[in-house]
């Protein structure tokens, strides 16, 4: 399998988990369908990213100054294929509520740092230094770097502001739902994408994610397990949706942060 033909097989079919907003990347799509509100300070390491002011993509909390989401949420692709970080002062994120319109804070961002080999949809990651550090509270929390690799078989928690449904409406509070982990070889047999550095995950039809959950948290055992990344064939499909393991990208995030 060469990753030209994985290009070609998810520019057909798949959604970017973005909305489509002035200046987002214009390949992949992504909400959390068929999930169900969060309570207050149930998922405190999820924020909003904002890009002119609207939600575009989700992120998670590594520490007062850093923000872990998606590389396609924040970097733009040329013609040819030159990708280029966008500028650092169009975004800003709401961390501390449930309410993508409201509550919490809003805090710019300072700086974009795109992982270097990120591309046809591989290395999918990027930092998000903000201008100023958070307050943790019981609503505003870093979440933890996985302590071993994700196993197969074992249920991961999903979130986000995405589309309800396939085409449908982003939802304006917070939503989750549970989804199974494969191994490797399965998601190369359904979908063909067995990089070592993703992690796909199972879900029944209509559940999963969609518009505007990229670059949002899979949670396992209280760990940071995967960043929201793709879909194939449409929200709620019968494929397993694409994530980022960040066990495997445990090192370029301690070297690029503060963590």
């Amino acid at each position: 399998m060469t990753f030209g033909k994985v290009a070609i097989l998810l520019c057909s079919f798949l959604l970017f988990l973005v909305l489509p907003v002035q200046s987002a990347p214009g390949k992949l799509n992504g909400r959390v369908v068929g999930g169900e509100d969060a309570v207050k300070n149930q998922f405190p390491h999820q924020v909003s990213l904002r890009n002119a002011g609207s939600h575009s993509c989700g992120g998670s909390i590594l520490t007062r100054t850093y923000i872990l989401t998606a590389a396609h949420c924040v970097s733009n692709e040329d013609v040819n294929h030159v990708i280029t970080p966008i500028a650092a002062e169009r975004f800003t994120i709401r961390a501390g509520s449930n309410d993508r319109f409201s509550g919490g804070v809003l805090v710019q961002v300072a700086e974009v740092i795109v992982h270097e080999e990120y591309g046809n949809f591989l290395n999918d990651v990027a930092l998000l230094r903000l201008e100023s550090p958070l307050i943790l509270s019981a609503s505003i929390q870093p979440i933890d770097l996985p302590t071993v690799d994700t196993p197969a078989d074992v249920d991961v928690v999903i979130s986000g502001w995405g589309r309800i449904k396939h085409q449908g409406d982003l939802p304006r509070y917070l939503q989750y739902n549970t989804l199974k982990s494969i191994t490797r070889q399965q998601c190369e047999e359904l979908i063909d994408f067995g990089f070592e550095g993703e992690l796909c995950l199972l879900h029944q039809v209509d559940n999963g994610a969609c518009n505007g959950d990229s670059g949002g948290p899979a949670v396992y055992n209280n760990q940071l397990v995967g960043v929201a990344g793709f879909v194939v064939d449409g929200c709620g499909s019968t494929y397993p949706d694409g994530y980022a393991r960040v066990f495997y990208f445990k090192d370029w995030i301690k070297k690029h942060s503060d963590v």
